[in-house]
């Protein structure tokens, strides 16, 4: 793990030799990019911003995260406030959703840099992630913002380790895409829903279920947790239901696959 933290800081001592912006989730990856941009930018004499861009699809408690651990890493945070409600390619969630919906976000963070004279702007993708559908990541190329962790072919396990080694406080925390996710392709956003279902996964992880998925199809909800706490939902069967039933959903299914991400695009 040193060799691959020693190449993934030299990279960051080259990117900073000029003022840069990290795209902050608060997230591990986007963490562990700031923390060791933040070091490289100190020793350049630079300046790094952690820009959260904050839109309706995004849980309100990855605000307070992402504040917090951006103060942890001694970067200046900022708030970019976008409204992807406008933009009606992202409203119709079609399998290209992502695609527009990076599209539209990074086209606002790369105006915010340039009216500040800011040119090298990162996020936080890694090499897994290339793995996978991600339409979003051809956005984010066609934009020129660079993906060093993918770049350098570090690994979402090798990004929690390093995180750890450095205390970096969410270097455990689970991965939180955005609620899009949620609901099925072709299924048009509503926002009213996806608060629904953000505050079903909220209520989901105070009984107990960290790793915790609501997605919705149609009138029926699919519940997804780790696998090895499947037992355990049942055995809460009764809070789980009565805590959904009071956001309005009414057909409640438990998937016995257990948690899996990106679930919704494997068919």
């Amino acid at each position: 793990m040193e060799k691959r933290l020693k190449l993934l800081r030299e990279r960051m001592d080259k990117l900073t030799r000029e003022d840069s912006c990290v795209a902050f989730s608060g997230g591990v990856d986007s963490s562990l990019l700031l923390k060791t941009a933040v070091k490289a930018a100190d020793k350049n004499h630079t300046k790094v911003y952690a820009v959260t861009i904050r839109t309706r699809l995004q849980p309100g408690e990855d605000m307070e995260i992402a504040a917090r651990v951006a103060e942890e890493c001694g970067a200046e945070h900022v708030v970019l406030y976008l409204d992807e409600s406008r933009e009606e390619r992202i409203l119709e969630n079609s399998r290209e959703r992502c695609y527009h919906c990076k599209s539209f976000l990074f086209q606002g963070l790369k105006h915010w840099a340039e009216k500040r004279g800011v040119t090298v702007l990162l996020e936080g993708s890694n090499r897994d992630d290339l793995e996978v559908y991600r339409p979003g990541l051809r956005a984010v190329r066609e934009l020129g913002v660079q993906s060093p962790l993918a770049e350098l072919d570090i690994t979402k396990a090798e990004v929690r380790r390093m995180a750890q080694a450095l205390g970096i406080s969410v270097a455990g925390r689970p991965s939180a895409p955005c609620m899009a996710t949620r609901l099925p392709y072709g299924t048009r956003l509503d926002f009213e829903v996806l608060d629904r279902l953000a505050e079903g996964e909220r209520r989901m992880r105070s009984l107990g279920f960290g790793v915790v998925r609501l997605r919705l199809h149609g009138d029926i909800l699919r519940l997804e947790v780790a696998a090895e706490k499947l037992a355990d939902v049942v055995a809460q069967r009764e809070n789980v239901t009565a805590a959904l039933r009071e956001l309005g959903f009414h057909y409640i299914t438990l998937d016995m696959e257990g948690f899996r991400s990106g679930s919704m695009d494997l068919w």
